[in-house]
């Protein structure tokens, strides 16, 4: 239940057109659910704007397609970040209308009719860098915002990302994906006047230590403006970059622009 729709149905317990012991039983719902293994917030969408993500890593086939069919019951649109083939197949089997992304390993159920808002860019060094890339693409489609993509575009070839300058100025906010150095983020945070939101990759030869050489040159980037998530945190980056697209169009997380 979003912010909406439960000032729909307070309104009509107020008009006479609901009655009590459904307005209960419907708030009820807001609780944490047990499922044994898992207890679903239910109550976090009107916390945060957005239903609970599932983290589809270490769970069985089984445990996904239970939290999603719980969640899918009482949301319109349902996430899950790294989830399997065998999890993908186990879902559909409860909600057929579940979609699975299998190079970035997102599942996800979306049946809202809103149109996508503002605009966050997208932008991947190289191809190796795709699989996390898309992992935020997909998670701020789902999550509501409208994305731009640019992929390849790396400082080994700079004119790639130059040719790009007026999709870099039309966005409210960037997601810059690299492994290998991690240039391309303080490259990026030196052209635009948004939010860079710098996620570095295991991508690269021994001395990226598993990314962890990218991190390091992001969190030490002499441009402004730009924040850094963990390494291949493709949804962490996601979800900041939802938030201030939506700031930036004057609405609130899962809402529509005001």
């Amino acid at each position: 239940m979003n912010p909406e729709q439960l000032r729909r149905l307070l309104e009509g317990l107020r008009r006479g057109e609901v009655e009590v012991d459904v307005v209960l039983q419907r708030l009820k719902a807001l609780e944490c659910e047990d499922l044994g293994f898992a207890k679903i917030d239910h109550h976090r969408r009107l916390r945060t704007g957005h239903a609970e993500v599932i983290y589809g890593a270490g769970k069985t086939p089984e445990q996904v397609a239970a939290i999603f069919a719980h969640l899918a019951a009482v949301n319109d649109n349902v996430l899950c970040t790294r989830a399997t083939p065998e999890a993908a197949e186990a879902v559909r089997g409860r909600c057929p209308e579940a979609e699975y992304h299998e190079l970035s390993r997102v599942l996800f159920l979306d049946r809202r009719l809103a149109e996508p808002v503002g605009c966050v860019t997208v932008a991947a060094a190289g191809t190796s860098d795709l699989a996390v890339a898309e992992e935020a693409a997909v998670c701020l489609e789902v999550l509501g915002s409208r994305v731009e993509r640019l992929y390849d575009v790396g400082v080994a070839g700079i004119h790639r990302l130059f040719a790009h300058g007026e999709a870099l100025g039309r966005c409210h906010c960037v997601v810059a994906v690299a492994g290998m150095e991690g240039a391309l983020p303080s490259v990026i945070g030196g052209l635009v006047a948004v939010p860079v939101l710098a996620v570095p990759t295991s991508v690269g030869y021994g001395a990226s230590f598993g990314g962890i050489a990218a991190l390091l040159a992001m969190l030490n980037s002499c441009a402004s403006g730009i924040s850094v998530v963990n390494i291949d945190n493709g949804f962490g980056a996601a979800f900041q970059a939802d938030m201030i697209n939506r700031l930036a169009v004057g609405g609130g997380a899962g809402e529509p622009p005001r």
